[in-house]
């Protein structure tokens, strides 16, 4: 019997996402970090640290804390059995729960979950799994940044053509170029760095009152208020000033941060890609990927995969903006938006980050090439030079009008801006050697490089 192409049963493992539409996270610390078996185990850290918390303030024995720490174990459940059954519920934290207290010794189940919330373990855990994924993406973007700082201080001052509207516009340098590209990474990182060091624990209870939690504290050694803070110390997040079920500024903030980074991690990326384009050459990358059809070709795949990064992020984090307009005390839908957009963001994030990292350290400066490419507009390139210099001795109108004009012969005649300027009988007196030497008119780019590099 043939099989009918289109009837996906019974695939079982083989529908479940590989990453082979995804070759810019595939592989990456930030994949793992941010899987389903990660977000299982983020889960269950968040239920054993609550009990553990619980025991803290002296609301559960020791023995339960220990209990509910040893059963958490995720390799004890099968996570694809989790994501189906939690269609019932609209949530991955119910039948997570029912698995983790069948799995407790009988005389401590009822510390399980206790007092919690779904979302106080499912925000909980996202905010584990960022603050995880986060320390990974920190970690490349300094790998990167110190590459960019290499290549800015060899390159201080390698003249090349500054582009502006795709056309040539005056000369800068590579290396104030590069020092650019490092100052965006390092705003990425001090964004980043704030947000992952903010990011709170989640501790509400059924309306985010806290209501259980502070029954069970009744005549024990502890109340609800000090078990948050209890429990955002277990987990290693921060203490959260209210429960934030519908004040989902900690997402919010974590999308800015993760689509900044994505964006500054792109300006790279479209650089290098128009750079290293066949007619330009002035970079390439140190190991171009191939094509399926043109053996010749050597793509610029790393910087592809950021510049594709850095075009999806802002509409994940859209979407997670938008869920901040949650209704209640716990919202239907806005809360269950943000779990896809998340992960689908921290893994865009990471993935863009390693590959900025390995683009960084291996990136081919062709300083020849861009030295041929200031010579193509026969010394137009140093107009902007050529006017301030005119303007004293022509005047300011007069000298714009008459650049203006030879750039017009330039092109048409081939001939050199200079060669042109030396026919003007007003100008026979004038030294204009030198004037058109693009090497000379790169401003304070040096400079500003310098200053750029100070930063730490």
């Amino acid at each position: 019997m043939t099989p009918d192409p289109h009837d996906v049963r019974g695939f079982g493992a083989d529908l479940l996402d590989a990453g082979l539409l995804a070759p810019g996270s595939a592989g990456s610390a930030a994949e793992a970090a941010t899987g389903d078996t990660a977000f299982l185990r983020a889960m269950l850290d968040a239920e054993a640290a609550l009990t553990r918390a619980q025991t803290a303030v002296g609301q559960a024995p020791a023995e339960a804390a220990d209990a509910v720490t040893a059963a958490a174990d995720a390799s004890r459940l099968d996570v694809r059995d989790l994501a189906l059954r939690a269609r019932a519920g609209g949530n991955p934290v119910i039948p997570l729960v029912a698995d983790l207290t069948a799995a407790v010794p009988g005389e401590w189940r009822a510390y399980v979950h206790r007092g919690a919330t779904s979302q106080d373990i499912m925000d909980t855990a996202a905010m584990l799994v960022a603050r995880r994924t986060l320390g990974m993406v920190l970690d490349d973007l300094g790998r990167a940044e110190r590459a960019l700082a290499a290549r800015a201080a060899a390159h201080r001052d390698t003249a090349m053509p500054g582009r502006t509207l795709t056309q040539h516009a005056v000369p800068t340098t590579f290396g104030l170029k590069a020092a650019g590209w490092r100052s965006l990474i390092l705003d990425a990182r001090d964004r980043l760095l704030v947000v992952r060091d903010s990011l709170p624990a989640q501790l509400g209870g059924a309306a985010g009152t806290l209501a259980a939690f502070a029954a069970y504290a009744d005549g024990a050694d502890g109340d609800a208020e000090r078990l948050v803070t209890a429990y955002a110390h277990e987990t290693g997040l921060a203490v959260p000033v209210l429960p934030w079920h519908t004040l989902r500024t900690p997402i919010a903030d974590l999308a800015g941060a993760l689509a900044f980074t994505a964006g500054a991690l792109g300006k790279t990326a479209v650089d290098v890609l128009t750079l290293s384009r066949t007619e330009i050459a002035e970079v390439t990358e140190a190991a171009g990927g191939g094509s399926s059809a043109m053996p010749h070709k050597a793509n610029p795949v790393r910087a592809t995969l950021i510049a594709s990064a850095a075009r999806r992020a802002p509409h994940l984090a859209a979407t997670l903006y938008a869920s901040m307009a949650a209704e209640d005390e716990r919202p239907a839908g806005a809360w269950h938006a943000e779990w896809e957009p998340l992960r689908d963001l921290l893994r865009l994030v990471g993935g863009a980050a390693r590959d900025m990292s390995d683009l960084a350290a291996g990136l081919r400066v062709h300083a020849d090439v861009m030295s041929q490419h200031l010579c193509l507009t026969g010394g137009l390139i140093a107009s902007e030079r050529l006017s301030l210099t005119l303007a004293p001795v022509l005047g300011r109108a007069r000298a714009q009008e008459l650049l203006t004009e030879l750039a017009v012969r330039t092109r048409a005649e081939g001939r050199s801006v200079i060669e042109l300027l030396g026919e003007v009988p007003e100008l026979k007196d004038l030294d204009l050697g030198g004037l058109a030497d693009p090497t000379r008119s790169t401003g304070s780019a040096g400079a500003l490089t310098d200053r750029a590099l100070e930063r730490p």
